[in-house]
C-alpha cells in the first residue's frame, strides 16, 4: 500500500484518504434519502478492506454525527485507522479553551483518545488568531491528544503564517487542505503549492473529482435533470460540458490504455504530483472500492503532462 507522512515527519497514512463530509450530513447532502449509515458503515469497510485506512471528517459535518459514525465504525474494525478531524473558528468561541473542549468533544464522538491530524477548518479569526490557534495546538501535540497540526483552506501566506507560530514552539505545520483537482488549479497559481513544498507541508485534496464531474458520467442528457448546487455550476451544462470534451477524451483514452475509470485516472493525477493527498468522498461501498484503484500503480510523467495541458484548455 502506498502511504506518505503528514508533513515532514509526522505520522504515515495511506497516500488516498477518504472525506467524509455526506456521512450523517443531512443539509448539504441527501443523507437520509438516497443513502444512510448502513451504505457509510459499508463504504468504511470497504475502504479499509483495500487497505485505505485514512479518514477526513469535521466537527461541523452532520453536526457532530460524521465524527459520531466513524468512532462507532473503527469500534467494529480490527484495522488500525488514522482519523482526522477539524475545528470551526465561529465567532463565539472567544478563548483558547474553546479549541480545547471543541478537541475533547471531537474526540468523544470519535471515542479515542488520539488523533492523527487536526486542522483549523478555516481561517477566520474573530476574538481569536492563527497565533492562538497555534499555540493551544502545539500544546495538544505535546500532550499527546493529536500526533499533528494542519490548517485548511488557508492562502500561502497565512499558511506561511502558521508555519511559523508553531515552529515557535518546536511543532511542524503539517497539512493545508485545499481544493485541488484537474479542474480546479488555483493553487497551482496562487503561491499555496509552492509554498507547501518549500515549508514540507502536505496538501489534502478535497472535492478531487470535481463535484464528480471527473467520473465520466456526466453527459448533455444527465446535466438536464441535475439537482442541487451542480444546477446552477456552469460547468454541468451542455456548453461547460463540451468546452471540457479534450479533457474527456484524455481521461478516456487513458482509461483504456490502464483498465482504469476517469475518476481513477483524475485521482492518480493528484497522487503523481508528490506531497498531495486527495481525499475523494465515498457515499457506498462500489465508491469506495473505485476510489481505492486510484493507488498501487502510476501514470507516465509525459501522461500527467499530458493531462495538465488538456485541462487548461
Amino acid at each position: 500500500m502506498q502511504t506518505i507522512k503528514l508533513g515532514a515527519d509526522g505520522p504515515t497514512v495511506t497516500a488516498l484518504g477518504v472525506g467524509t463530509w455526506a456521512w450523517g450530513d443531512t443539509m448539504f447532502w441527501a443523507y437520509g434519502k438516497d443513502f444512510g449509515a448502513d451504505d457509510v458503515a459499508e463504504a468504511f469497510k470497504a475502504s479499509v478492506d483495500a487497505g485505505v485506512t485514512f479518514f477526513d471528517t469535521a466537527e461541523v459535518y452532520g453536526f457532530g454525527e460524521s465524527e459520531r459514525l466513524i468512532g462507532k465504525f473503527c469500534k467494529q474494525t480490527s484495522q488500525p485507522v488514522q482519523i482526522a478531524t477539524k475545528y470551526f473558528p465561529l465567532p463565539w468561541r472567544w478563548n483558547q479553551s474553546a479549541i480545547a473542549d471543541a478537541l475533547t468533544a471531537s474526540l468523544e464522538r470519535l471515542q479515542t483518545e488520539q488523533i492523527s491530524l487536526y486542522q483549523i477548518h478555516w481561517p477566520l479569526e474573530f476574538i481569536l488568531k492563527t497565533k492562538d490557534f497555534m499555540e493551544v495546538l502545539a500544546a495538544e501535540v505535546k500532550k499527546g491528544r493529536i500526533q499533528s497540526v494542519g490548517v485548511s483552506n488557508y492562502s500561502a501566506d497565512q499558511m506561511a503564517q502558521a508555519h511559523q507560530y508553531l515552529a515557535e514552539k518546536g511543532i511542524p505545520l503539517a497539512v493545508n487542505q485545499v481544493p485541488y483537482s484537474l479542474l480546479t488549479r488555483q493553487i497551482e497559481q496562487n503561491g499555496v503549492l509552492e509554498k507547501a513544498k518549500q515549508l514540507g507541508v502536505t496538501i489534502l485534496a478535497y472535492s478531487p473529482l470535481a463535484q464528480g464531474l471527473l467520473t465520466g458520467k456526466y453527459t448533455a442528457e444527465t446535466v438536464k435533470s441535475l439537482q442541487g448546487a451542480r444546477r446552477i455550476d456552469p460547468r454541468f451544462s451542455p456548453k461547460g460540458l463540451q468546452k471540457l470534451e479534450p479533457l474527456f477524451s484524455a481521461l478516456k483514452d487513458l482509461s483504456e490504455k490502464y483498465n482504469k475509470t476517469p475518476a481513477q485516472i483524475s485521482l492518480n493525477w493528484l497522487i503523481s504530483q508528490g506531497n498531495v493527498i486527495p481525499i475523494p468522498g465515498a457515499k457506498n461501498a462500489n465508491q469506495a472500492k473505485q476510489n481505492a484503484g486510484a493507488l498501487g500503480w502510476s501514470l507516465m510523467p509525459e501522461e500527467v503532462e499530458l493531462l495538465r495541458l488538456k485541462s487548461n484548455k
